[in-house]
């Protein structure tokens, strides 16, 4: 028995992939410059804050790293969290845009595809478990929200699988 696939929609998968990811790392530096200009100027500018661990140079490998310990008053922890998780927010919000009602299939997908490329990029694979339960918090995240807010926009031609086969 074969699988009939047409090449169109297959096609369109990809492209809708490839926009996801692109759209997912355009996001995720933008927020981590963001995170990272503000955490800077607010701890210089606040008394209290001042004496949070320091950090001067701008972590380009910052959206990859699991390796910093995780603490409240490491600023550069700080901005990788708020960096994934706003990250993970906005994408939920931009992905209905691109994929309409599939939001949790392309969600779950490029989250497999950052842990790919984060193992790939630190060179050896995350076992942080900080680390994962803020993977999986922005991901369960981005899944319920785009899921609602897909289902608010296409409520009237929404697609509801089909469960009667299996």
């Amino acid at each position: 028995m074969a699988v009939m696939v047409k090449v169109s929609e297959t096609k369109i998968v990809f492209q809708n992939l490839f926009i996801c990811t692109a759209v997912f790392y355009t996001i995720y530096y933008l927020s981590h410059v963001i995170c990272f200009i503000g955490v800077r100027v607010i701890s210089r500018c606040h008394p209290l804050l001042h004496c949070m661990t320091s950090f001067e140079n701008f972590d380009e490998f910052g959206p990859f790293d699991f390796k910093t310990n995780p603490s409240w008053s490491d600023k550069k922890y700080l901005v990788n969290l708020i960096s994934l998780e706003s990250t993970y927010i906005i994408c939920g919000h931009l992905f209905v845009l691109i994929v309409e009602e599939w939001v949790w299939d392309y969600a779950c997908t490029i989250t497999v595809i950052h842990v790919i490329i984060t193992t790939m990029v630190m060179m050896e694979f995350p076992f942080a478990i900080h680390w994962w339960i803020t993977i999986g918090i922005g991901m369960v995240t981005m899944v319920f929200e785009g899921q609602i807010l897909a289902y608010l926009f296409f409520r009237d031609n929404y697609i509801y699988p089909v469960l009667d086969d299996f």
